[in-house]
C-alpha cells in the first residue's frame, strides 16, 4: 500500500468507528417505492431505496437465480451477452467483459456486492474478471450514465454481482443453501458451485461457498479465421499451412475458488466479514497471431494466464435514526491480485494489482415528499506489470468522491436529482509523472405514472471521467491485441452529456419497456488505428475526439395463455447503437444490431423454451477493421422439476446454436481469428433449500 498505507488505514479505522456509532443494516430494507403497483422483482443497485424494476428510471435488467441457471457461462461477459443493449469483448471462454451500449473497459463498473472487482480486467480484453458467475445469487444491470452512486468510471453502466458472501439474515430453518452442476459438449465443461448459510447462534450466521469449472478446447463450426480475413489473405498471397478448423487451440479453462463469511445480525444491525480465494488458469487463443514469426511463436509455446486473487470484504448496516438520517451503510473491500502470463510454461509478464475500495452511505429520513442519501467513496490501486508485455509502467491511482442523490415524489410524478464530485491522482514514479483530475457529474430525471402499472420518464445527465493509467502511460507491445499501444499524457477529462427516454408497462398479460438514448461526448478517448507498424505490431495511439452515440432497446412479453397450472408466453427484445465521431468517422468495435424472439410454455412440472437470435452484419466499419457477417442462431431448452413447484430442484437440458452457425462479435479484438462456440448441448442440475 506504500504511499497510501497510512491514509488508507486511517480511512478504514474511521469508517469502522463511524459504523460502530451510527453505521448500517440489512441492505435496502427501507420502504419500497412501488407507486401502488404490485412489486414482483426488487432492484437494489438502482438507488439507495428498494425499487421495483418498473420504477427504475433508465434501462435495467435483473437476472434472478433461475435466469442465471439458464444463461450461466464461464465468464460474466458471456453470461450477460444477448440481454438488451449488452454485448461482450469475447476473448475466448476464459476472458470476456460486458459491453453496454457500445462502451466497455473502464467505462463499465463490474461490482461484487456493491464494491469493485479489484482486478486487472479493465486493463486488457484478455484479462478476466476475478470471479465466476457460478456462486452468484442474482445480477443487476444498470444501462446508461445515470449511475452517480458508483463513480465516474460507471459512465456506461453498472453490473452488480450479488452472492450473499456476507449473510444479511438468519435462516428460518437454521440453514439455507443452493448448488449448481453443469456439463456441456462444446467445451467438455464440467462445472459446479455450491453455497450454504448456517445459523451458528440466534445472531451469528456462517457462510461457505465454492466453485470449480474445467473445460477443454471449444468446438467451432468451421475455420477459425473469418471468411473476410481469409479472402483478404488470399488477395495478399498469405498462406497458413495449418489453419485451425473445427476447434480452437489453447482455449481451455480451469477456474476454482471459495469464500468463508461470518455475520453478526441484530434486530436492526448487521456487521460481517468474508475472505475469498479465486484462482483461474485459462488459455489465450490466437495470442501473438500477428506481428510474430511462426517459428518464434512455436518456440515460446501457447500463452496462458494464471490468475490468483485473495480478497477481504467488510459490510456493516445499522437502521437507527440519528440527525436527519435513518440508516447508514458501510462497505469495504481489499484485494491482492496477481496474474502471470505463461509462455510455453515459462513465466512471461506478471501483472499485479493491490487495491482497496470503501464507501459509506447515509440514508436520509423521509421529510415530506423528499427522500435521499449522501455518501463518500474511496479507491486505491497500486498496479505493476513486469515482463516483455509490460506495456504499462508501474503506477498508483487514488480516487475519492462524495455524492448526493434525492427523490421528490409529487404524485403522479417522481423527480430524481443527484450530484457527485470525484478527485483522481495517478502517478508513475518510473516516469516521474503525476497527473491529477477533478470531475463534476450530475443527473436529473422525472417519471410520471399515468397509472399504477405505467411509467414514462426522461433523464438527463452530465458526467466526467478521468483518463486511466493505461490511456495515459501505455508505451509498449501488447500482444493480446496484436498492437503496440501508446498512451497520451495530454488527455483531459472525458465529458458526456446524456438524455434518455423510458417507457414501461406491466399490466395484465403484457409487460414491456422501451429505452431511447443519446450521448454527446467531448474528448471521447479511444485507440486510433494508425496503420503504422512498430516492431511488426500495429501502432494504436490513445486519442480524444468529440463523438456521439445513440440507440434504443426494447423488451416485450405477452402471455397468450395464463392459467393456474400452465402458461404460454411470447417474448421479444431488440437493440441497436449508432456511434460516430463528430467528423463522421466510425468508432471502432461497436456491436451490431440484434433481436431475440422467444416462446415459453410453463407448467408446475416442466418448462419448454425456444429462442431465435438475430445479429446484424457490420459493413460500415472503422478504418483498418474488417466487416463482420451477421448470423441467426436457435436455442431450445427443457426444464424438469421432479417435485413440482414446491421444491427448488430442477434438471435442465439445453440445445444451443442448434444450426451450428458461425457467430462472431464485432466488438471483439479476435473476431476475425476465432468465432464463438458452435453447437452445444448442456445438462445442468440446480437445487436449493
Amino acid at each position: 500500500m506504500k504511499k497510501y498505507m497510512s491514509g488508507s488505514s486511517l480511512v478504514i479505522i474511521s469508517m469502522v468507528a463511524l459504523n460502530a456509532v451510527s453505521a448500517s443494516a440489512q441492505e435496502a430494507e427501507n420502504e419500497i417505492h412501488d407507486h401502488g403497483h404490485e412489486v414482483d422483482v426488487v432492484f437494489v443497485t438502482a438507488s439507495p431505496h428498494k425499487k421495483s424494476r418498473l420504477d427504475v428510471l433508465q434501462g435495467s435488467n435483473i437476472l434472478t437465480a433461475d435466469d442465471l441457471n439458464k444463461q450461466m457461462e464461464a465468464t460474466i461477459g458471456e453470461t450477460l451477452n444477448g440481454l438488451p443493449g449488452i454485448s461482450s469483448s469475447f476473448f475466448g471462454p476464459g476472458a470476456s467483459r460486458p459491453i453496454i451500449r457500445g462502451l466497455g473497459g473502464d467505462r463499465i463498473r463490474v461490482l461484487i456486492n456493491g464494491i469493485g472487482s479489484i482486478d486487472a480486467a479493465s486493463t486488457s480484453p484478455d484479462h478476466a474478471v476475478a470471479g465466476d458467475p457460478l456462486t452468484a445469487e442474482r445480477i443487476e444491470i444498470m444501462r446508461g450514465a445515470n449511475t452517480l452512486l458508483y463513480g465516474n468510471n460507471a459512465v456506461g453502466g453498472v453490473i452488480n454481482i450479488i452472492d450473499n458472501r456476507i449473510p444479511t439474515y438468519v435462516p428460518d430453518m437454521g440453514a439455507t443453501g443452493r448448488a449448481r452442476v453443469a456439463f456441456d459438449t462444446v467445451t467438455n465443461d464440467r462445472s459446479g458451485g455450491a453455497a450454504i448459510n448456517v445459523a451458528a447462534t440466534d445472531n451469528i450466521v456462517l457462510h461457505v461457498d465454492g466453485y470449480y469449472r474445467r473445460t477443454g478446447n471449444y468446438d467451432i463450426p468451421g475455420f477459425a479465421e473469418s471468411a473476410n480475413l481469409r479472402a483478404l489473405e488470399a488477395e495478399e498471397d498469405e498462406v497458413h499451412e495449418e489453419e485451425q478448423f473445427g476447434f480452437i487451440e489453447n482455449s481451455d479453462v480451469d477456474n476454482k475458488g471459495g469464500t468463508v463469511g461470518l455475520s453478526w445480525i441484530g434486530d436492526n444491525a448487521v456487521l460481517g466479514v468474508s475472505f475469498n480465494l479465486n484462482n483461474s488458469n485459462y488459455g489465450v487463443p490466437s495470442h501473438g497471431h500477428e506481428g510474430e514469426e511462426e517459428e518464434e511463436e512455436e518456440e515460446e509455446g501457447p500463452v496462458r494466464i494464471d490468475l490468483d486473487q485473495k480478497r477481504f470484504d467488510l459490510k456493516g448496516n445499522l437502521e437507527e435514526d440519528f440527525l436527519i438520517f435513518e440508516e447508514s451503510r458501510l462497505r469495504f473491500g481489499y484485494a491482492d491480485y496477481k496474474h502471470v502470463e505463461l509462455e510455453g510454461g515459462a513465466t512471461g509478464t506478471s501483472f499485479n494489482n493491490i487495491g482497496w475500495e470503501g464507501r459509506l452511505e447515509l440514508i436520509q429520513q423521509k421529510i415530506g415528499n423528499v427522500h435521499g442519501s449522501m455518501g463518500m467513496q474511496m479507491r486505491n490501486r497500486e498496479f505493476s506489470a513486469i515482463g516483455e508485455e509490460a506495456f504499462v509502467p508501474p503506477n498508483d491511482t487514488f480516487q475519492w468522491g462524495v455524492f448526493v442523490v434525492e427523490e421528490i415524489e409529487i404524485e403522479p410524478i417522481t423527480f430524481e436529482i443527484g450530484g457527485r464530485f470525484d478527485h483522481q491522482t495517478t502517478e508513475s514514479k518510473s516516469l516521474g509523472i503525476k497527473k491529477s483530475f477533478n470531475n463534476f457529474s450530475f443527473s436529473t430525471g422525472a417519471a410520471i405514472h399515468p397509472s399504477e402499472n405505467d411509467l414514462i420518464g426522461i433523464s438527463l445527465s452530465r458526467s466526467e471521467r478521468s483518463p486511466t493509467p493505461e490511456e495515459l502511460f501505455s508505451n509498449g507491445p501488447h500482444l493480446a491485441t496484436s498492437a503496440f499501444e501508446r498512451g497520451n499524457l495530454n488527455l483531459t477529462d472525458e465529458k458526456a452529456t446524456s438524455a434518455e427516454l423510458t417507457v414501461k408497462r406491466n399490466q395484465g398479460p403484457f409487460s414491456g419497456s422501451v429505452n431511447i438514448y443519446h450521448t454527446w461526448y467531448q474528448d471521447f478517448i479511444f485507440e486510433q488505428e494508425t496503420g503504422l507498424l512498430v516492431d511488426g505490431l500495429n501502432l494504436l495511439e490513445f486519442r480524444a475526439k468529440d463523438a456521439k452515440l445513440y440507440g434504443a432497446e426494447v423488451e416485450l412479453s405477452y402471455a397468450i395463455i395464463e392459467q393456474e397450472d400452465y402458461s404460454l408466453v411470447v417474448r421479444a427484445t431488440g437493440d441497436f447503437v449508432h456511434a460516430r465521431f463528430n467528423d463522421g468517422n466510425i468508432i471502432p468495435r461497436i456491436p451490431a444490431a440484434s433481436a431475440n424472439l422467444g416462446i415459453d410454455y410453463k407448467t408446475s412440472l416442466f418448462d419448454i423454451e425456444g429462442d431465435v437470435r438475430f445479429v446484424g452484419k457490420k459493413t460500415k466499419t472503422a478504418e483498418n477493421i474488417l466487416p463482420t457477417d451477421g448470423y441467426t442462431s436457435f436455442d431450445l431448452s427443457l426444464t424438469w422439476r421432479p417435485m413440482g413447484d414446491e421444491s427448488d430442484l430442477d434438471v435442465r437440458l439445453q440445445a444451443q446454436n442448434i444450426t451450428n452457425a458461425d457467430r462472431r462479435q464485432h466488438s471483439s479484438f479476435l473476431k476475425d481469428l476465432i468465432p464463438m462456440p458452435g453447437r452445444n448441448f448442456k445438462l445442468s442440475l440446480n437445487y436449493g433449500f
